[in-house]
């Protein structure tokens, strides 16, 4: 491995999240050199052979072959870094052994951290972290039944600019002619998912569908009423805007 000039290999199905890792890779650690970037998991495989690179960031979650399975292939050939939207479970993983992760969306102070770590061990010419451990449970992770994990962030778009955002951020989701709106404490953002997608991706123990146009964050919620014509309303925490219930989702806020 080189010490003074690393090369590294992102995997990142998401091409605006990839964008914006080696954009941030490049501001924090100009010296690493990027070799080759990857949409799917035999891609990554293929340039893992390729350029053999001192450190992969690797997405969990990827078409064609999973980051499992690519990590399954790498053993200590290089140094991972996983990408991953699987938070506390993953972190519980992550934390035991001294594998580095990323959580999306991105935060710089979690990259920098784990830039620092792996300078400090390709400097020291320490070999990569076994993965063994961590593989095991991260398989082992409980999976909604869809299969995959509640849709945790994102690519939303404010005016002319594409934002990443969490879902926690969101208050509610509405429908908007062939957009659906996200209603944010600092305003507003657009996506072109239909509402009906997004019930089936978010976690249905957070969004709540209060009509057949509206889905709310619950953790939003300041309070439950009845107006004069006896409809049931929601007013939010943050803002002014009053969300309309529809009668065939009042039971939904009786144990409230």
């Amino acid at each position: 491995m080189s010490q003074f000039s690393p090369t590294a290999v992102v995997a990142e199905d998401e091409a605006a999240l990839r964008g914006e890792l080696v954009e941030q890779l490049d501001r924090l650690w100009p010296e690493l050199s990027i070799v080759g970037e990857a949409a799917d998991g035999l891609e990554a495989l293929r340039l893992l052979d390729q350029h053999q690179p001192d450190i992969l960031f690797l997405d969990i979650e990827m078409p064609g072959a999973t980051g499992l399975d690519v990590a399954r292939q790498v053993g200590s050939r290089c140094h991972v870094v996983f990408v991953t939207a699987y938070d506390q479970y993953a972190v519980a993983a992550f934390d035991q052994g001294a594998v580095d992760y990323l959580l999306k969306p991105l935060a710089g102070a979690r990259l920098f951290t784990a830039i620092t770590r792996l300078k400090a061990r390709l400097g020291q010419g320490q070999p990569p972290a076994p993965l063994g451990g961590v593989l095991e449970q991260l398989s082992a992770r409980p999976v909604p039944s869809a299969g995959r994990a509640p849709l945790r962030w994102i690519n939303a778009s404010v005016g002319q600019t594409l934002r990443l955002i969490t879902v926690d951020e969101v208050m509610f989701f509405q429908s908007d002619n062939k957009y659906t709106r996200l209603a944010l404490k600092d305003g507003e953002a657009l996506i072109r998912k239909p509402l009906k997608e997004l019930i089936d991706e978010l976690d249905p123990q957070q969004f709540w569908q209060i009509h057949r146009s509206t889905l709310v964050n619950v953790n939003a919620v300041a309070s439950v009423s009845r107006d004069f014509r006896g409809r049931m309303q929601i007013k939010l925490k943050h803002g002014s805007e009053m969300l309309l219930v529809a009668e065939s989702c009042a039971h939904l806020f009786r144990q409230m």
